[in-house]
């Protein structure tokens, strides 16, 4: 599953760790993180993330 990094402060979701701080298991894709779900580190939202490059 890809990565997706914040655009504003640069945090990773990785779907192996999930955010399990926020309810989202390990191995959830990004695609199936709900719609209001929070970057961990500074608030915004899914709209502010993009797939990360290998």
């Amino acid at each position: 599953m890809k990565k997706y990094v914040c655009d504003v402060c640069g945090y990773v979701y990785d779907p192996a760790l999930g955010d399990p701080d926020s309810g989202i298991a390990p191995g959830t894709s990004f695609d199936d993180i709900p719609d209001d779900w929070e970057c961990p580190d500074c608030g915004v939202t899914k709209e502010d993330f993009s797939p990360l490059e290998d």
